[in-house]
This record gives structure tokens, sequence and C-alpha cells, in this order.
């Protein structure tokens, strides 16, 4: 498996002043919201998220449950989960990919030396949905994969309802995806993550900690919304 250095773009909350009277203190000891990689613990969670996102729209999920806990035991550093006080609301699973174009190998192989991320799937709770939950969680993603120094670009392939939605978050259509899934045809996309050299020559200093931070939002998060989800099993206009 490659060397990877594990990087965290996020600021360490300060922590609660011993001096705060304890009736005003909460009640659990769970963190409002943190983002963290997956594991293989998670695995159940996110197949439930999944399955519910896109077996409606589509009738396949991007990963299948044996699919998850593999890319969750192989390569757990290429994935994020989005957790509101203990429970899982919004993921991403990638892997390594050494080739410029997708194929079928890609779909369940980690390929180490690649420098290629692979973006499985992104899927968002139903009932966190429509809060711009998903936008919030790629950008995130991709300021993570610009402390990695070997990563040179993420790519991704996507339902052509989908684009606009990843087009705003930077992504650029690369042409029909050599993939295909039952009847299900595919837009290939990518986005560039070389050029970042001072991310890269500060990695060291903001790599993942041992335990989950603590990441409030604030109140530029909330207000990055759009007006549709692209896991919302309803059917909703495209942006323009």
């Amino acid at each position: 498996m490659m060397s990877v250095v594990g990087s965290q773009p996020f600021i360490k909350p300060m922590q609660t002043s011993p001096s705060v009277s304890p009736g005003i203190q909460r009640r659990h000891t769970l963190p409002a919201s943190e983002v963290r990689p997956l594991n293989t613990q998670d695995a159940i969670s996110v197949f439930e998220i999944e399955r519910e996102a896109f077996i409606s729209v589509s009738g396949e999920c991007p990963l299948h449950l044996d699919e998850v806990r593999h890319f969750l035991t192989l390569c757990p550093e290429f994935s994020m989960g989005w957790f509101e006080e203990g429970r899982l609301v919004a993921f991403i699973i990638g892997s390594l990919w050494d080739q410029d174009r997708l194929t079928s190998d890609a779909l369940t192989l980690h390929k180490p030396r690649g420098s290629t991320v692979h973006i499985h799937v992104l899927a968002v709770h139903r009932t966190f949905r429509q809060q711009g939950k998903g936008p919030i969680l790629m950008w995130r993603y991709l300021q993570y994969l610009r402390c990695l120094p070997n990563v040179r670009r993420a790519a991704l392939m996507c339902e052509d309802f989908l684009i606009p939605f990843y087009r705003k978050s930077g992504f650029k259509v690369l042409g029909r995806c050599a993939i295909t899934v039952a009847n299900l045809t595919f837009t290939e996309m990518w986005y560039p993550i070389s050029g970042h050299a001072y991310m890269r020559r500060n990695s060291e200093a903001i790599r993942f900690p041992q335990h989950p931070l603590t990441l409030p939002l604030t109140k530029t998060d909330e207000q990055v919304d759009l007006p549709w989800s692209p896991c919302d099993s309803s059917t909703q206009p495209l942006p323009d």
C-alpha cells in the first residue's frame, strides 16, 4: 500500500472552558458534528444510506456491502464520513487508480501506486438532504486530497443528470465512460489536484488525528446549499 501522509485540513475547535456552568453543557459526550475517515464498523450504516439513495433512482448501488467493507479495509484513508451526534449522515468512499480513464477494474480495485482518486460514491442520508451537506462534504474531501503528496487528480463517473451538481464542485467533463452497469451509461468527470505544492509541503502539520476532531459548522457551511440533492429520490429541477 502506498505510504500516504494522513491529512486533516480542518481546525481543531477550542476546548470547552472548565469554568462553564454544568447546567449549560451538553448532556452527552458525542460531538455535535464531526468529519473523520470511515472504518469497517461503519460499513452497514454506509450501505443503508447508499441503498436508500440509489436503488429508488437507478436500481443499482455503486457499492454493495462486501465492496464497502473491501475498500474500507484496503484504503480507509480515501473515505470521509460526516457524523451528527454520532450518527452517519453523509459519506464519500474513494480508492486509488493508476490509469488515465476509468475501466471496469476501477469498480473493485485499489491501486496503491496510482495518482488518481476514484470517487466511488457520495451519498447523504434522506433526512439530511436539502441542507447543502453533499457539496460541503465534497469540498472538504477535495481539500483533504490536496494535502496528499502523490495524488494528482480525482475522477468519478455519474449519470448525466448529476453533471451540473459535480460541475458546481469544480469537476470537468472528460467524456463518455467506458463502464456500463446493466442499462445505465455514465459520464466520466475529473478534478485537478496537482499544483498545490504549498499544501503538500505543510501536510505534516495537518494530518488526520488519532481521534476524530469535532468540526462545528460555520455560518458559511450552513449557507452553502443546492435546491436539490444528488441522491434525492424525488424528481427535482436541475440547477442552472
